[in-house]
C-alpha cells in the first residue's frame, strides 16, 4: 500500500474515534469545574494518550501488544467513575486510581485469562447499564446548559441541543459508511456553528491556547493513592478489558490471525501500561474503539501500516493546544445533545449483553435485576450506606462498586456453585 493512501485511511479513522477521544476529557473536565486552560491541557493529553496506547497495542512485543490493527481511547465506563472520585476524593485519588489500577492490570494481564470466567456476559451487561444509565442526568443537565449555569433550561439552550440532536439523527437515517460512523462528530460541529449565530461560542480559550507545549506528570495533580477509588477503577478495568477482548477476537476474524492466550496477555497489558502513563500525566484509562473495527470491516484495509499512522497523527495532534482548545468552544447544549446519543449508545450495549443472558435462566434474570438494581440505587441515594463500618465504605460508597460486586457475587452464587438447577420457564424446550 503507498504512503498516500495509508495516510488518507489513517485519517479516516482519526475522524472516526475522535468524537469518543475528545467528549471524555470534556465531560470530566466540566464536571469537575475545570478552567479553560485546564481544559485544553485534558483534551490534549487525551489525545496524545491516545495516540500513545493505540501504538502500544499496535506494536506487537515480546512483553506488550497484541499486534491487531486496533485504536484504543479513552474508555466511558471510567467516566461516571471518575467524576465521582473527583468530586469526593479530588482530582489527586482519581489519578492515583487509575495509575494503580493500570499497574493491576499489567501484573494481573497472564492471569485475566483464568479471571474472566467471574465477568460472563450477565455481569459486564450489569456494569455497563448501571455506568450508562449514571451518565445520563450528566448529559441532560448539559443540554439545559449546565448544572449552575446563570441560563440553565432557558429556551435557547435546550433548542440548541435538540437541533444538535435532530442533525447527529439525519445525518445517522440519511448516510451509510463512514459519514454514518461520525455522525456525532458532524452533529457537534454542525451544533457549534448554530451556536455561533447564537452567541454561545468564546473563542478566548482559542486565542490565549499556545502553538505548541511540552506534556507534564503532574500537571493536573499529584496522585494520591484511595483503598475505595483504586477498587472502582480496577473493575472499571477489568470490565473494560473484558469488553477488549470481544474486539480483539473480532479483528482476529476480519485479519484471519489466531490469537494466543499469550497474545491476550500482551494486550492486556499494553491497556494497562497506558493507563500507568496516562495517570502520571493526568489522562484517562485507555481502551479498544469498536467503532474503529466496523470501519476495517467496511474499508476491507487491514494493513497495521494505517493504525500505525493513525497513531502518529494523535500524538503529534497532542502537542497542539490550539487545536484542542478549539474543542473546548463547544457550546455545552450541544456537548449534552452529543452526551445524551453516545451515553445511550452505552445503556443499548449493556441491554444488548444482557438480553440473551436474561432469556437463559431466572438465576440470570436476578443477577441482573440486582445488580443494576443496587448500583443505580446507590449511585441516585449515595448516603443509603453511611452509617455502616468505615471498612465497608470501599464496596458500597460508588454505585459502580456495589453494583459490580452484587453481580459477581450472584452470579457465583447462582451459576458457579453447587448443582446446576433446571429454570421452570425452559422445562420442556429441549423435546
Amino acid at each position: 500500500m503507498n504512503n498516500t493512501k495509508a495516510t488518507m485511511l489513517g485519517i479516516q479513522h482519526l475522524l472516526a474515534m475522535y468524537a469518543g477521544a475528545i467528549l471524555v476529557p470534556l465531560i470530566i473536565g466540566g464536571a469537575l469545574g475545570f478552567s479553560s486552560a485546564q481544559m485544553t491541557y485534558l483534551v490534549a493529553i487525551d489525545i496524545f494518550m491516545c495516540g500513545v496506547a493505540t501504538l502500544f497495542q499496535v506494536w506487537k512485543g515480546k512483553v506488550i501488544g497484541i499486534g491487531l490493527p486496533v485504536v484504543l481511547g479513552c474508555t466511558f465506563t471510567a467516566v461516571s467513575p471518575i467524576i465521582a472520585i473527583g468530586s469526593g476524593g479530588g482530582l489527586g485519588d482519581v489519578y492515583g486510581a487509575i495509575i494503580a489500577s493500570g499497574l493491576i492490570i499489567v501484573l494481573i494481564g497472564g492471569l485475566f485469562g483464568k479471571l474472566i470466567k467471574f465477568f460472563p456476559p450477565v455481569v459486564t451487561g450489569s456494569v455497563v447499564t448501571i455506568i450508562g444509565i449514571s451518565l445520563i442526568p450528566v448529559a441532560i443537565n448539559n443540554m439545559a446548559g449546565g448544572q449552575g449555569a446563570a441560563d440553565f433550561a432557558s429556551g435557547s439552550n435546550v433548542a440548541l441541543a435538540f437541533i444538535t440532536l435532530l442533525i447527529i439523527l439525519v445525518i445517522y437515517r440519511f448516510t451509510v459508511g463512514f459519514v454514518r460512523a461520525i455522525a456525532i462528530l458532524l452533529g457537534m460541529v454542525s451544533g457549534t456553528v448554530i451556536g455561533i449565530f447564537m452567541g454561545k461560542v468564546d473563542f478566548t480559550p482559542v486565542a490565549e491556547a499556545s502553538w505548541l507545549h511540552i506534556m507534564q506528570p503532574f500537571y493536573l495533580a499529584t496522585p494520591t493513592f484511595n483503598a475505595s477509588a483504586i477498587l472502582t477503577m480496577t473493575l472499571v478495568a477489568m470490565v473494560s478489558l473484558v469488553e477488549s477482548t470481544g474486539v480483539y477476537y473480532a479483528l482476529s476474524d476480519i485479519t484471519k490471525k489466531d490469537l494466543t492466550s499469550k497474545d491476550l496477555s500482551k494486550g492486556y497489558r499494553a491497556e494497562g501500561l497506558a493507563s500507568i502513563i496516562g495517570g502520571i500525566f493526568n489522562a484517562f484509562p485507555y481502551t479498544t474503539f469498536s467503532q474503529n473495527v466496523g470501519l476495517i470491516q467496511m474499508s476491507g484495509v487491514r494493513d497495521r501500516k494505517v493504525i500505525f499512522i493513525t497513531g502518529g497523527m494523535l500524538v503529534a495532534l497532542g502537542f497542539l493546544p490550539k487545536l484542542a482548545a478549539l474543542t473546548t468552544i463547544i457550546p455545552t447544549p450541544v456537548l449534552g445533545a452529543a452526551m445524551l446519543a453516545m451515553f445511550g449508545m452505552v445503556i443499548t450495549q449493556g441491554v444488548r449483553m444482557l438480553a440473551p443472558e436474561i432469556a437463559k435462566s431466572m438465576e440470570n434474570a436476578m443477577v441482573a435485576a440486582l445488580g443494576v438494581g443496587l448500583g443505580i440505587g446507590v449511585a441516585t441515594v449515595p448516603g443509603i450506606f453511611e452509617n455502616l463500618p468505615s471498612w465497608m465504605s470501599i464496596l458500597t460508597s460508588n454505585g459502580i462498586v456495589a453494583g459490580s460486586v452484587t453481580a459477581i457475587f450472584l452470579n457465583v452464587l447462582f451459576n458457579m456453585v453447587g448443582t446446576k438447577r433446571v429454570d421452570p420457564m425452559h422445562v420442556g424446550e429441549a423435546n
